[in-house]
């Protein structure tokens, strides 16, 4: 009888910011679930902060490149069930690669965004996230890739896994070189290759040519996006092309974009594009050199943002010319 008594007292366990009961050898599994639905909600939320998933900009200036490699190279006469299947393919290897290389970033720039006003609540930064769940997560996002990756053919294939050291290395650059913007574009139109190349087998004149002006691009829009944090850099001894050319930012912005809009007018004569493409140009060249360099004020953060992401808009723009001449 005393035993029974003894086993109807009540223990308290405190789980985090619940109280679970046992009476009498039973478990209170509504209290325990409740405290894991929290709990996974906490990290999934940790998760997406930390891939930037709310923050699509990143990923879709990955994809656009990919887009259009793959619309240039592809023979729109034909079948377009494999021109859908790889679009998709190519914009999910970008959303898990920006994902896994946003952690490997973190990672890398950890002592760096403590110093830093906009970085420094960033989960990893904050120790919200240990550097070794982050490669955990880093790693599965790359295997899942990797599962994107095997859909294209072998020579594809093999350009991708080559790129890797590139795409995480990138991170360290900005410690030793005040061009690390040159190595982002490097890695962030590499998609240009692997689009034409995952159609044809084999590289080509057009999209080497396209890649290379497509990182002036890159170099234009990623010194804009350093601006934000300029001043924190210039403390902190992180190099930028921001830094570099802080003196005279449209000067070298200019030079950037005057070679992407050059690439791509060549693209057009080499495709024998339409009228219409050139005329798409126009446009392109008018929101380059108005809507991001002439309205550009790198001492406002919130301007250097906004300018930064209508790149997305303008890598739609140029997917969209690139389709309709390639259709018509």
């Amino acid at each position: 009888a005393i035993y029974v008594h003894q086993q109807r007292n009540s223990w308290k366990h405190k789980c985090c910011d619940s109280v679970i009961y046992i009476h009498t050898n039973q478990f209170d599994y509504q209290s325990c679930l409740c405290y894991l639905q929290v709990n996974f909600m906490n990290q999934l939320k940790l998760f997406i902060e930390l891939t930037r998933l709310r923050k699509p900009i990143g990923f879709m200036l990955l994809f656009w490149p990919c887009a259009w490699g793959l619309t240039l190279a592809y023979d729109f006469s034909k079948n377009l069930n494999n021109y859908i299947f790889y679009i998709i393919l190519f914009f999910l290897g970008s959303v898990l690669m920006r994902s896994a290389g946003c952690i490997v970033n973190d990672i890398s720039d950890k002592e760096f965004d403590k110093k830093v006003f906009r970085t420094k609540s960033r989960p990893i930064a904050s120790g919200k996230i240990s550097n070794t769940l982050g490669w955990i997560y880093s790693l599965s996002l790359c295997a899942c890739a990797f599962l994107v990756l095997i859909n294209f053919n072998y020579f594809t294939i093999a350009l991708a896994l080559s790129s890797m050291p590139l795409a995480f290395t990138y991170p360290l650059m900005k410690r030793f070189t005040y061009w690390p913007q040159l190595f982002l574009g490097i890695t962030f139109n590499y998609g240009i290759i692997l689009g034409w190349t995952s159609i044809k087998g084999e590289i080509d004149l057009v999209p080497v040519l396209l890649y290379f002006g497509a990182i002036f691009w890159t170099l234009g829009y990623d010194t804009i996006y350093g601006y934000q944090d300029i001043k924190d850099d210039e403390i902190i001894g992180v190099k930028s092309t921001s830094i570099k050319f802080k003196k005279n930012p449209k000067k070298f912005l200019s030079m950037s974009y005057l070679f992407f809009v050059i690439s791509l007018i060549i693209i057009g004569y080499l495709e024998e594009l339409n009228f219409l493409f050139f005329i798409g140009i126009l446009f392109v060249t008018y929101h380059l050199f108005f809507s991001q360099i002439f309205k550009l004020k790198k001492n406002d953060p919130l301007s250097c943002l906004a300018i930064f992401k209508s790149n997305n808009f303008l890598g739609l723009i140029i997917y969209i010319n690139f389709l309709i001449n390639k259709v018509l």
